[in-house]
């Protein structure tokens, strides 16, 4: 029988933390929380850890590992006292828990994961495809069960304009372009600056395959 290439305790922790986070988020911010990429890529790469599938954990890193970057700086200028884009303000939002925020310190962890993942499992070419269509399923469910940008919600904790299908200000929604273009544009955008970038590197630096796990 051929040894697991993934640590046990590697998938106990991170299924541990999951198992935290998820009644969490689900009491706090509600089960359409879950929609965000980077939510749905941190489910999917606990399923992919168990299962040790490279393309379950190569299509998360085509989907998130750019856009975790993003928060990492803005996280990061917020601390220093600087404002971005405003991706993480949430963290420091005084009427959420200090430790509901503290779980959503995944952003961090989890890119070093995935890439960590791929070097035990190597690099799966159909990740690109395969996450491009997840990323539009989850885009339309966004846009047609969750509020949009300006919305006030009888908990203002429920998330509005996720994964930023109406731009980037939660207040109000973008107003220079008909909305539904908008959608396929910023989609179109994401899949040029974000995915594809990520997925030519990467199957260029894991074009070897796993190496032999240790």
């Amino acid at each position: 029988m051929k040894p697991p290439t993934i640590p046990l305790a590697a998938k106990i922790v991170v299924t541990a933390f999951l198992a935290v986070m998820v009644p969490v988020y689900w009491r706090t911010y509600g089960p359409t929380n879950f929609l965000w990429f980077c939510d749905a890529a941190l489910m999917l790469t606990t399923a992919g850890m168990w299962l040790e599938s490279p393309l379950l954990i190569s299509m998360c890193a085509v989907g998130i590992l750019l856009p975790q970057a993003l928060w990492l700086v803005d996280f990061g200028s917020q601390l220093l006292g600087l404002r971005l884009l405003g991706l993480t303000n949430y963290m420091f939002d005084s009427h959420l828990p200090v430790f509901t925020r503290g779980l959503s310190l995944f952003h961090g962890w989890l890119p070093i994961l995935l890439v960590w993942l791929l070097h035990r499992l190597g690099y799966d070419k159909r990740a690109l495809a395969s996450w491009s269509i997840l990323a539009a399923a989850i885009m339309l469910a966004c846009y047609v069960f969750t509020p949009p940008a300006g919305a006030h919600p009888s908990d203002p904790n429920i998330p509005v304009n996720l994964n930023y299908l109406y731009g980037f200000n939660d207040q109000k929604p973008q107003t220079w372009m008909n909305q539904n273009l908008y959608v396929v544009l910023w989609y179109g955008v994401l899949w040029l600056v974000a995915y594809l970038p990520t997925h030519l590197i990467l199957r260029k630096i894991f074009a070897a395959g796993p190496p032999n796990p240790v």
